[in-house]
């Protein structure tokens, strides 16, 4: 005891104290202390495992350490919740850097569309920002690793959640490590995971390449092949534009893309945001903010139109084994096909929970919408109209006041 006051009244001490601290709680979660037992209550549960199922008690469980999970973070500490025993965040990445590690290698600072500061530390305090040529999927990692070290954050990674279910006032987190068990859940998964690849008749005869967005790395791969681009995306014509200057493209999308003559001021993304945030409010399936805005016709867009680049041409019907086919018979031979399709919200590990509802959404509610209306224990920060890097931050603030008064009630 006499030992343990000396440490405590001495900066070498304190900092002994703390860094045994943070590595309890890691011990703590690999060796499952201070857990909660629960047998299993089906035949399917006991055919799986003849142990009792162990979860580790929590007060929040937060899925997810991108911008979204990252903020809600630090707003839960900055409550008073303590760090690996008041909150944990789960994370199925092997490092820090949310999807942003994974985006293709031509994203540098000088054309990432733009990156909001996490709440409490700049970009510019982690990255050099004058380095316009530096990878985007370089600075971010660098910067929410230095984010968490600083806040001391309680990421826990490589864990991921298969599914999370709920029984007597609490949520039982699933996972391919330790279980957890919660009053409450922030979820902030995104979307990176569940690319949206529609399925045309013919798929599997193509003799070529295919591949989404979240494959890409760079044009390089491509070179002296014809490229067919599917998507009518920002991200669809930006890289239909990178590509273009290496080999040659063929631009398909499914409606007319509507390119729009102005500029994309803070009032017309807000103008934007508000009309995504209705159609969650009623419970329908969020839409992106590109497919409300439109696409601006940047210095970028206008040059690709001067080039001839964004010559496009309607969807097709049917792919064949050496390329795609119209309704009208004609056909076109490709290499590969480069789905620019966008992607969906990653919510299959909430299936146990029914949160949709018959129209194929989830109702929200709250300051910003991230409240799920049937149970406001349950967050979805990045959902909907929080899906920007900037909404992902406002969101974090917002879901965690909110959170924390429904658990009080």
């Amino acid at each position: 005891m006499n030992s343990l006051k000396y440490l405590r009244k001495t900066e070498f001490g304190r900092i002994i104290l703390t860094t045994f601290y943070r590595l309890s709680i890691v011990l703590f979660v690999r060796l499952a202390q201070n857990l909660e037992i629960r047998k299993s209550a089906t035949m399917e549960e006991k055919n799986k495992s003849s142990q009792p199922d162990i979860f580790y008690k929590v007060d929040v469980v937060v899925i997810g350490a991108g911008q979204a999970g990252l903020s809600a973070a630090y707003y839960l500490k900055k409550a008073g919740l303590e760090p690996g025993r008041g909150f944990v965040v789960l994370d199925d990445e092997f490092g820090p850097g949310g999807a942003w590690q994974h985006r293709w290698n031509s994203l540098t600072l000088s054309t990432v569309n733009g990156i909001n500061d996490l709440p409490g530390m700049s970009f510019s305090e982690a990255v050099d920002t004058n380095d316009a040529d530096l990878q985007a999927n370089v600075a971010i990692p660098q910067y929410y690793e230095k984010y968490e070290k600083t806040f001391q954050l309680p990421v826990i990674r490589p864990v991921r959640v298969h599914e999370v279910s709920e029984r007597n006032g609490r949520f039982f987190i699933r996972t391919n490590g330790v279980q957890f068990s919660a009053r409450g859940l922030v979820n902030a998964t995104g979307t990176w995971k569940t690319p949206r690849c529609p399925h045309y008749p013919g798929w599997e005869k193509f003799r070529g390449r295919q591949l989404h967005t979240a494959e890409y790395k760079n044009a390089s791969e491509f070179r002296g092949m014809h490229v067919l681009i599917v998507g009518g995306g920002i991200s669809a014509i930006q890289l239909l534009g990178e590509i273009s200057e290496l080999t040659r493209t063929t631009w398909v999308t499914r409606r007319a893309p509507a390119f729009r003559n102005y500029e994309f001021t803070p009032e017309r993304g807000r103008e934007a945001v508000a009309l995504v945030e209705q159609r969650v409010r009623e419970g329908l399936p969020p839409e992106s903010v590109v497919s409300v805005t439109g696409l601006p016709l940047t210095p970028y867009i206008r040059r690709l139109m001067d080039n001839g680049i964004l010559d496009r041409k309607p969807m097709f019907k049917e792919i064949t084994e050496t390329g795609v086919k119209w309704a009208d018979g004609s056909t076109l031979e490709v290499d590969v096909i480069f789905w620019n399709t966008g992607f969906t919200h990653s919510l299959d590990h909430l299936a146990p929970l029914n949160l949709k509802n018959e129209k194929g959404g989830i109702t929200m509610t709250g300051k910003l919408a991230t409240q799920v209306a049937k149970d406001p224990r349950i967050h979805l920060t990045g959902y909907g109209p929080t899906a920007s890097t900037i909404g992902a931050n406002r969101a974090g603030r917002v879901a965690v006041r909110e959170l924390l008064a429904a658990l009080k009630a």
